[in-house]
């Protein structure tokens, strides 16, 4: 049984307690309006090289008025090293840093790289408990967007979660059965479920507004999208892995003109 909750989209607080070690990935896309809360959960967070732009650049425009760059610096930048502006590079490696340069794989993404890093970095006991968020994994080209997922399946046994302002996608491994307990608050209601690597010969669910019943997807035929989370819980089984996504509401961070707006966050202590 794998149970999953959203709730590193909100605010941590002292008096939820929570066995799960969070660690997080920054590519480069535009971050999430819900970085900030992203960052707090993060026990380690990883820059792939151009993401170390978009922190530089993005993270400051939701404090317009306070000079928080030093307050958000990566444990690592690690990459190939192709996209990162020299300013940006000698501004974090100034601050300590850790530059890691694989400029010599190529054949890897620089996701396939940050996770293989923290897999490395993290003991065999917190593993069990692992999960990485990566913020800046969808939009911009498809073919990014692909090898994105891909290399959710490359990792298949660890808990990796994709977000964009719109939406989170993870993997649901085929060899568990799965219970998604739904924050409203924050998510849904629209989600899909997407049969990725081989069709899915039998998938079934409770809590869909259009749930399965050891029904058959593949592309080319029937692919749940567009579904409805009708309430708390979604439970799925299927015996091929499935690609679990539904959208998040824009009130978990309201941006306007700039600002940031959110009462956890008034605050830069």
């Amino acid at each position: 049984m794998m149970i999953h909750r959203s709730t590193f989209l909100l605010p941590p607080t002292d008096d939820v307690k929570t066995t799960t070690t969070y660690a997080l990935i920054i590519l480069n896309q535009r971050l999430p309006r819900f970085s900030p809360i992203l960052w707090d959960h993060a026990t380690l967070r990883v820059c792939a090289d151009g993401g170390a732009n978009r922190l530089f650049d993005d993270m400051p425009l939701f404090y317009p008025h306070a000079d928080i760059r030093q307050r958000y610096k990566p444990d690592v930048i690690k990459g190939d090293m192709d996209s990162i502006r020299p300013d940006v590079l000698n501004f974090y490696r100034n601050l300590g840093t850790k530059i890691v340069d694989n400029s010599d794989d190529q054949d890897t993404t620089d996701l396939h790289k940050c996770i293989a890093y923290i897999l490395d970095s993290v003991s065999d006991n917190t593993k069990s408990n692992l999960c990485i968020l990566v913020a800046g994994a969808l939009g911009g080209r498809f073919d990014h967007e692909m090898g994105n997922v891909n290399t959710l399946c490359r990792f298949s046994t660890t808990r990796i979660v994709l977000l964009s302002d719109d939406c989170l996608i993870q993997l649901l491994p085929s060899a568990r059965h799965h219970e998604i307990s739904i924050v409203s608050s924050v998510e849904g209601p629209h989600c899909g479920l997407i049969p990725i690597g081989a069709p899915s010969g039998s998938s079934t669910t409770t809590g869909l507004q259009w749930n399965l019943d050891n029904t058959e997807m593949r592309f080319g035929g029937l692919v749940s999208t567009s579904n409805i989370a009708m309430g708390e819980m979604v439970t799925v089984r299927s015996d091929t892995d499935l690609l679990w996504t539904i959208s998040l509401k824009k009130n978990i961070y309201e941006v306007e003109e700039g600002k940031l707006h959110d009462s956890q966050h008034d605050s830069l202590s």
